[in-house]
């Protein structure tokens, strides 16, 4: 499976969104997503130390749950949150390269975020 950091986007903002207690499980509702994707894309977010979320996969599927952002997540996604920001930041990757790391998506989200505001 490819990482899609517009799911990546989408999983942040709903679990940010989510009114679940931090330690109760966030059910991400994405109807146009395919279920086993956004679960690959929640253990990418958890292994990169953007969501706190638990692994319930038993031998049939996988599925990770989200509980909460991390405070990496919580940082990322103030940047990541405005519209403009995002499809400009996006938009400057795609003019480089067809992939990037995700620290490089950070990076220009980031500078992108500050340029935006004028900070």
């Amino acid at each position: 499976m490819k990482r899609d950091l517009e799911l990546v986007r989408e999983i942040l903002l709903a679990v940010e969104k989510s009114d679940q207690a931090p330690d109760e499980w966030v059910n991400i509702n994405l109807p146009s997503r395919n279920p086993s994707l956004v679960s690959y894309h929640v253990k990418m977010l958890h292994d990169a130390g953007l969501l706190d979320a638990t692994d319930l996969s038993d031998f049939s599927e996988s599925s990770w749950v989200p509980r909460s952002l991390t405070w990496a997540g919580h940082e990322f996604l103030d940047a990541a949150r405005n519209d403009t920001v995002w499809n400009k930041a996006i938009s400057t990757l795609k003019e480089k390269s067809a992939s990037v790391p995700f620290e490089i998506l950070k990076a220009v989200v980031m500078k992108t975020c500050k340029d935006f505001f004028g900070i």
